[in-house]
């Protein structure tokens, strides 16, 4: 071999892998959800790994799991491995004792067993639930399925993680955010969307953005904030409900750093509620803290609306026992 077929030769091995943890995890999920077992994908490679290291040793080819052949073990009432076992012996017994058994046996029907088997991996009944209730998903599956079948495995493999990965990013990058108030007759703050009426605090907005703080989705948390201190009366306190933030990374630091300055020069005060503790530590690696105040951080959103109202001396539109109208 020489050096310029390394490429080639790596290219060939990840291809490979992908193919085999793919093939492997999602026939083991599939039969094993059937069975109303759990699968264990640690395990799974292990296993998979330790018999293309063995086969690797013995110049063997290389080992994976196989839908089909899979689903043609169920279908014949296969339960448990020792299939595979007896279907190696039965094999070996043919080829030294008639190998000519099956000589004369068309490929088609060979190949109309495994596809009648394989019709069994199916899940139209997901397919279709996916497209009533995710119809992202329900399109990342089609994708999937079509860049199988048109372009082969190996890019119909690629493509479809590509996208599931670009899906995952795109959430990441636009989380659901939304303005917090009061509801009549409910403990805690709730989503104004799902409930118009609630109450606001005069000159006080609760705000919460449901994602991590990072490079791709500072922007959108930033000009969200800027535009909910441009309302009209000007909020004093912007009030982050900061449970849902899991990380924020150094891009994300920077920004709030700018953004609590900007803030400032407007007289709105950046407050967060609920922050968790490793969290808050990562804003203190940071410094953070030097910029935002650090009395302006609370353990729970009543202690900050509380702050708040002893501050501004201001109210709540109606009181705690009257409903809201």
């Amino acid at each position: 071999m020489q050096l310029s077929d390394l490429g080639l030769l790596v290219g060939g091995a990840v291809g490979i892998a992908v193919v085999s943890l793919t093939d492997t995890i999602s026939t083991a999920s599939s039969f094993a959800a059937r069975a109303g077992q759990q699968v264990d994908g640690n395990r799974e490679m292990i296993g998979i790994g330790a018999a293309n290291l063995a086969a690797g040793f013995f110049q063997g080819f290389p080992v994976s799991t196989s839908g089909s052949r899979t689903a043609v073990a169920e279908q014949a009432g296969a339960r448990s491995q020792v299939t595979g076992l007896v279907g190696a012996v039965t094999i070996t017994l043919m080829l030294l004792l008639v190998p000519g058994a099956l000589r004369n046996l068309p490929q088609p029907t060979l190949a109309a067993v495994v596809i009648t088997a394989s019709l069994s991996l199916a899940d139209i009944g997901g397919t279709v639930r996916l497209w009533r209730q995710r119809p992202t998903e329900f399109a990342l599956s089609i994708t999937a399925f079509a860049g199988v079948a048109l372009l082969g495995v190996l890019p119909g493999i690629a493509i479809a993680v590509a996208l599931s990965i670009g899906n995952v990013f795109r959430h990441a990058w636009w989380p659901y955010q939304t303005v917090l108030g009061r509801v009549a007759g409910l403990p805690g703050y709730h989503d104004v969307r799902s409930y118009p009426d609630a109450e606001l605090v005069p000159g006080c907005v609760l705000f919460r953005f449901d994602g991590p703080l990072f490079f791709a989705n500072t922007r959108t948390f930033r000009e969200q904030l800027r535009r909910l201190a441009r309302a009209n009366p000007a909020p004093r306190w912007i009030i982050v409900a900061a449970e849902p933030i899991t990380d924020v990374d150094t891009t994300a630091a920077d920004m709030l750093e700018e953004l609590d300055r900007a803030l400032n020069a407007q007289g709105v005060h950046l407050v967060f509620a609920e922050m968790k503790d490793p969290v808050r530590r990562k804003l203190e690696r940071y410094e953070l803290t030097r910029t935002i105040d650090p009395a302006h951080f609370y353990p729970t959103i009543e202690a900050a609306v509380a702050a708040y109202q002893a501050e501004s001396s201001a109210d709540w539109p109606t009181a705690p026992d009257q409903p809201a109208r």
